[in-house]
């Protein structure tokens, strides 16, 4: 029996020392573990009273196959950047425990824990100066940069994904989820959907994408006038393809409460208290990438569209009594307004493309 939902205690110190005795606890008594974040998607554990402080991630309870997959690429793209200049964990070990049943009964890995705060209510802003939180909307778009700038042959990932035609197969996957989801007539989306099919845009060059960078999934640490990213978390989604897809979703979190102040749309970021302009980030992310700031309309609309079907998902199965706890009731409310954020960016796009 286990007393962390997912987790037994007792089989991750019969681990530990066996598999890395360096690490290991000095008692079973001696491990602690705590869920930090959980859900829909992956599980994460704070583990404490091994010789240095870890972090444990599993698919979610209940979870499907491919979610062990999911936790060998996690791992893989994680230890590839270990060298790099993009600021992440260092690894410990992946393990297919599905059989043997010790610690998850999943594939589970272990990284080391890196301190930091992720910064994802408004009311966080004031541990920071107004000129630290722009050096930190500044730092984020660099770090972004620093990613899309690693050649994925360089580091063992040139077989990560398939970045050709990956545009056309990220509009595919995403329609197939809204036509599963569909409960109500939402002529934008719908009309949104058409516009990015229409326009797909040929990706320029090719790189590691995160596949959901925002700033509440980054670990922020350092001082108030100066704050650092201390690692960028949450790579299950990573891959191979056109890296622009990352600063687009990246600014629609960074202006998502222009378009709804609800829970849905909780962010940091708000106006007046010292973040840098979207259009900021971007000059900083071209110029760390030695690029021309890019027109960013369809990947604006592209992570407003898929937004808008992931909560479109979501209010279909509170809809059909498939969710549980509170909030589900108003989470279908933010989809329209972005799906007419979509189509107000579409609708702006130069007319030569």
């Amino acid at each position: 029996m286990t007393d962390v939902p997912g987790l037994d205690r007792a089989g991750l110190s019969a681990w530990l020392t066996r598999a890395h005795p360096e690490l290991a606890p000095h008692s079973d008594t001696a491990l602690t573990a705590e869920v930090i974040a959980g859900g829909r998607s992956n599980l994460t554990y704070r583990v404490d009273g091994a010789s240095l402080p870890l972090v444990l991630r599993r698919p979610p309870l209940g979870h499907v196959l491919s979610s062990a997959h999911d936790m060998r690429r996690e791992h893989r793209v994680i230890s590839a950047l270990g060298a790099s200049d993009v600021p992440v964990p260092a690894t410990v070990d992946v393990v297919d425990d599905t059989d043997r049943g010790e610690v998850t009964g999943t594939t589970f890995f272990v990284m080391e824990r890196v301190e930091g705060t992720v910064l994802s209510r408004p009311e966080q802003n004031a541990d920071f100066t107004a000129t630290g939180l722009h050096r930190l909307g500044l730092t984020l778009a660099g770090t972004l940069a620093d990613l899309h700038r690693v050649d994925p042959a360089d580091v063992g990932l040139a077989d990560f994904g398939r970045p050709d035609g990956y545009l056309a197969r990220q509009l595919t996957t995403w329609r197939r989820q809204y036509d599963a989801s569909r409960s109500r007539e939402l002529p934008a989306l719908d009309e949104l959907q058409e516009r990015l099919t229409t326009h797909v845009p040929d990706s320029g060059r090719t790189g590691i994408v995160h596949g959901d960078y925002r700033l509440d999934n980054v670990l922020v640490a350092g001082t108030p006038q100066d704050p650092t990213i201390a690692a960028v978390l949450d790579w299950e989604m990573a891959t191979l393809g056109d890296p622009l897809v990352d600063l687009g979703l990246l600014g629609l979190y960074w202006d998502i409460r222009s378009l709804s102040a609800g829970a849905v749309a909780a962010s940091a970021v708000v106006p007046d208290v010292g973040y840098p302009t979207f259009d900021e980030l971007v000059d900083t992310y071209a110029a760390r990438t030695g690029t021309t700031p890019p027109d960013l309309w369809w990947y604006r609309a592209f992570a407003a569209y898929k937004l808008a079907v992931i909560l479109e998902g979501i209010h279909y199965r509170y809809r059909a009594g498939e969710t549980v706890g509170e909030g589900f009731d108003t989470i279908g409310d933010l989809v329209a307004p972005l799906a007419a954020d979509g189509l107000a960016r579409a609708a702006a796009r130069p007319r030569s493309t």
